[in-house]
């Protein structure tokens, strides 16, 4: 086994029990007693350490986060193993102006849907293939397709990938979600887009926006998933393999986070809001009244069936380029360790 001196990580911005963990200090106080420094991933000042938020190309690395990218980056290669998932519903819905006459999913037959796009992108669209599944879900809902309603792609030039403190984001952690969309809905291009989340709510209010179909709590875990909906926690397999103990210090660290977080629902809705960039009532909103109550860390068969099913789909809309087995790469080992030892 390899000596470690540093480690890296990387979080996306929404609710999970490891930005938590961050937030209090927990997973730098559990590394540090091991004497291996934590680095962050998207705090990095060199591009190439940065695109590993989205390829998990850098050994000894951890992630928690939307899901579209681990997919993806597994998909290519990288080895890399799921050792928790988080289950936190969201808001998903798609939005129109008013004026459209547009109330109901039905109505969106022979609409115009916003779908935005990098086609210069050299990792994954993600922010594509989150819209195109949540209008596939959507006109699902009322027996329809995607060919019963015409897409809209709405590109940019602007990568996914941007240093935090960008001056382009006016002082600002990062760019926000939808603008494309909305200047498109604004000019009358589209007629409906996709919205999820705390910072889809929030838009949605904003411009006083008709929600024609939501199904972010959908009881059809098939419905419901998306790169948000479930949020795994993943390692590469070196970082497994050498320091198996050390991923089961993690996997209880950021497990411990659910009872904290139901202990005090307050300060945990603050610090995903934090994570964000939204108020709290957005989170309260966008994730329901029980949202400090879903940031456990777990790997139920449904959790594991949902990232098959999604898989699929990113297969079949040509954003992954190759099949694998969702049930083998998941490791159980690190989460059934900690758990041994909680109990203990």
């Amino acid at each position: 086994m390899s000596s470690l001196s540093s480690i890296w990580y990387t979080r996306c911005p929404a609710p999970t029990p490891l930005s938590i963990a961050h937030q209090l200090g927990w997973i730098d106080r559990q590394f540090e007693s091991s004497g291996v420094v934590v680095r962050s991933i998207r705090d990095s000042k060199d591009p190439v350490v940065r695109q590993s938020h989205f390829t998990h190309a850098l050994d000894y690395s951890f992630r928690q986060g939307g899901n579209i990218p681990p997919i993806w980056a597994h998909s290519r290669g990288r080895e890399t193993r799921i050792v928790g998932i988080t289950t936190t519903d969201e808001f998903q819905a798609i939005i129109a102006l008013p004026s459209s006459g547009i109330t109901t999913g039905s109505d969106l037959k022979g609409r115009r849907l916003g779908v935005p796009r990098k086609p210069d992108e050299k990792i994954v669209d993600f922010q594509r293939a989150t819209a195109l599944k949540g209008i596939v879900s959507a006109l699902s809902l009322e027996g329809l397709i995607h060919t019963d309603v015409e897409l809209v792609y709405l590109d940019s030039a602007e990568a996914n990938l941007i240093e935090r403190g960008n001056a382009a984001f006016l002082g600002l952690k990062r760019r926000y979600p939808y603008g494309d969309e909305l200047l498109a809905l604004a000019r009358g291009d589209i007629d409906a887009f996709f919205v999820k989340g705390a910072e889809g709510i929030v838009l949605a209010n904003q411009i006083g926006a008709v929600v024609v179909s939501e199904f972010g709590f959908h009881p059809d875990a098939k419905v419901r998933i998306n790169n948000g909906t479930p949020r795994p926690l993943t390692v590469d397999d070196r970082f497994l393999d050498e320091h198996f103990d050390l991923i089961t210090d993690l996997v209880q660290t950021i497990g411990e986070v659910a009872a904290w977080a139901e202990a005090n629902p307050g300060d945990a809705v603050r610090f995903i809001a934090n994570e964000i960039g939204v108020g709290e009532d957005a989170v309260w909103a966008a994730n329901g009244p029980d949202a400090h109550k879903h940031l456990t860390l777990s790997l139920d068969a449904d959790q594991i069936a949902a990232f098959d099913h999604f898989k699929n789909f990113l297969l079949e809309w040509g954003f992954i380029p190759a099949d694998f087995n969702v049930s083998a790469w998941i490791d159980s080992r690190p989460l059934e360790a900690a758990n041994r030892r909680a109990a203990a």
